[in-house]
């Protein structure tokens, strides 16, 4: 089906394949694993020939129609509608249609036999292609993401780059190519979406290539397993549990025969050596040199299973009750409710997820119980002794590029704290030695995670808070820090797009719905399916009232026009937002500059310069940003709520 043969291709001095000879058969369902920046996206970009291999041939048969779900949508498109774009899935769709729209037209005005032939020529090739299925199988799509009927027929450009991805992803998904290649298509999709997918990928018949971090969907969905990593491809017959246990295997296997052979030829050299000059040993020595240039070099892969430490120190003690909500509500412009008359009683203990489609609410709702928002009714009442610590999505984004680990943490650790104090945080999170005083701008993913942990628990919480904290990481950090919350024995609210994570984290969940409030699961993330299948309910779908027929015709002129109001307010809303938003990104570009212009100063190290006057401008810089991107939350949270 698809061959790469003897395959090269690197940039700079970075080989992305070494001479590849890889086959994907028909039908199989590919998932492909490996670190950040292995290759995984280039050889997809090869495989549709937006980049050329340096070496060697890859073959595709012709004539397949192939999928690729894109990161970027063209500008020109995002003028059309959500339901035309969406349904626009094949370019000659959109000819056809235009060419059958055409003679309609003219069929209008006149009679015309060969115009009647050549309609019927066009209505029965765009049936065979499938165009008249094709839009309800767009809209059940969008649907399925997470888009609301009403939405149909906004255009592209009204909606948030996220969503644009869900729309071009449903595009995609209902090609129904021969071939269809996924690139993290989970990045941009919430709890109930990625659910949606799997179920709708389950069915798919053709060839699946699929890039993710998400564990869940490489287990369900995949059959084969090609690892890429340091140049190398290596194929397992087995979704990706089967592949980590297999590669456990293989590499401790290959790491003893390297010991062995690395033993044997050092025994060879030496004997070489030492009996090198004697003539009564010359054929003896030359026998051994020929057995060391006949060994193959056996290589072992990387070991990719998580290294770095994330040991979450034990909770200080507490009262039962952490954290209570009674009546709370909370809107941004006092018009639009995020969340109305929610009551939550967090206890000692809890593993809480909170899931629920974007723009539901669920960083609102984890900002509030953090303290890090108000609230505009009702209560939030604090238990006994509770010390909460809270890290927001962007809480790896506010790490100082040009600071030292051991900076960022001593500079969150209250007066009290020595600097053994903050070395043995330090070490609970795997920094130690020379390594605490990297710059931030070095740490892969995983350790800015962990230095992000560090700077939370150099004032031990026993209230932890999570907001999306498997962002950026690759599949081995996402496994080590799903193992610290769950042996963690404080209190732990999160939200995480990451299903295996909830999945392995969370003993509780709380389904949102908006302004229909939130409903708490007791029990874990596959509890929470079986009673929501069982209910025959859809907590994230919102019912719907028919109308009463006799009062259609009387609110008929009445409904219209207060949704021409309502439509009109909804697009000011929306025009203030985007304007607000844009305001923000500037000031923070800006201020951005004036740090990075303030640090050049402190490397510089020129004679004069007052460092203390520095720092104070960088630590007001800091809580100006800080400040911006909470404010900058609370604005695209209420876009996502009007685009939803």
């Amino acid at each position: 089906m698809i061959d790469f043969i003897n395959v090269k291709k690197g940039f700079t001095d970075k080989d992305i394949l070494k001479d590849a000879t890889i086959r994907v058969n028909k039908f199989e369902r590919v998932g492909l694993v490996g670190p950040n920046g292995a290759g995984k996206s280039t050889l997809f970009n090869m495989i549709i020939g937006e980049t050329e291999p340096d070496k060697g041939e890859i073959i595709i048969p012709k004539n397949m129609r192939m999928g690729y779900l894109k990161q970027q949508i063209q500008a020109e498109i995002l003028n059309e509608t959500l339901i035309n774009f969406t349904a626009n899935t094949i370019p000659e769709f959109r000819k056809l249609h235009n060419e059958i729209d055409e003679i309609e037209s003219k069929l209008t005005h006149q009679s015309d036999d060969s115009l009647l032939y050549k309609l019927g020529e066009l209505q029965t090739k765009f049936e065979s292609l499938g165009g008249y299925e094709i839009t309800a199988k767009a809209e059940a799509a969008l649907c399925g993401l997470g888009f609301r009927v009403e939405q149909f027929n906004k255009p592209m450009n009204s909606f948030s780059g996220g969503w644009q991805m869900r729309a071009g992803l449903a595009q995609t998904l209902i090609l129904d190519p021969d071939i269809l290649l996924l690139d993290e298509p989970s990045n941009y999709l919430d709890v109930p979406a990625i659910e949606w997918m799997q179920r709708y990928l389950r069915n798919f018949k053709g060839t699946l290539l699929l890039i993710s971090h998400d564990r869940y969907l490489l287990n369900t969905l995949t059959n084969v397993t090609l690892e890429i990593n340091a140049g190398l491809v290596n194929r397992y017959p087995g979704d990706y549990d089967y592949y980590v246990k297999q590669r456990e295997i293989r590499f401790q296997s290959l790491h003893a025969a390297k010991e062995n052979q690395d033993k044997l030829r050092n025994q060879l050299e030496k004997s070489i050596n030492r009996f090198r000059a004697k003539s009564t040993k010359a054929s003896q020595v030359q026998s051994w040199i020929r057995t060391i240039e006949k060994m193959n070099q056996i290589d072992v892969p990387d070991n990719l299973r998580y290294s770095g430490k994330i040991n979450i120190p034990d909770a200080p003690a507490s009262g039962a009750e952490m954290l209570r909500l009674e009546e709370m509500g909370h809107s941004y412009d006092k018009n639009t409710w995020i969340l109305k008359k929610v009551d939550l009683q967090i206890e000692r203990g809890d593993k809480i997820g909170f899931i629920g489609y974007n723009g539901m609410g669920k960083t609102t709702l984890l900002r509030i119980i953090a303290g890090q928002l108000d609230y505009r009714e009702g209560k939030r009442v604090i238990g006994h002794k509770v010390i909460i610590g809270y890290q927001a999505q962007e809480s790896t984004e506010t790490l100082i590029p040009n600071q030292s680990i051991w900076t960022i943490v001593k500079n969150a650790a209250p007066e009290s704290a020595t600097d053994k104090d903050v070395r043995n945080v330090l070490a609970t999170f795997g920094f130690q030695g020379d390594a605490i005083q990297k710059m931030c701008e070095v740490l892969s993913g995983g350790e800015k995670i962990r230095l992000a942990f560090a700077r939370i628990f150099i004032k031990p919480p026993n209230l932890l808070i999570l907001d999306e904290p498997t962002t950026h990481l690759d599949i081995a950090a996402r496994e080590g820090l799903q193992e610290a919350v769950k042996n963690y024995n404080g209190t732990v609210c999160l939200v995480s797009h990451d299903i295996e994570f909830i999945r392995n984290s969370a003993s509780t969940i709380i389904a949102m719905n908006g302004q229909m409030g939130i409903k708490k699961y007791y029990g874990d993330y596959d509890y929470y399916l079986e009673k929501t299948a069982a209910d025959g309910v859809n907590a994230n779908t919102e019912s719907t009232v028919k109308p009463n027929p006799e009062n259609k015709n009387k609110s008929k002129t009445k409904n219209k026009s207060q949704k021409s109001n309502s439509q009109n307010k909804l697009n000011k809303r929306e025009r203030e937002l985007k304007r607000q938003i844009t305001t923000i990104e500037e000031k923070i570009a800006n201020w951005e500059k004036e740090k990075s212009d303030l640090l050049g100063q402190i490397e510089n190290n020129e004679s004069g310069t007052d460092y203390g006057a520095i720092n104070q401008q960088l630590q007001e810089l800091d809580n100006q940003i800080n400040s911006a991107y909470s404010k900058w939350d609370g604005f695209t949270e209420q876009l996502d709520m009007l685009n939803v």
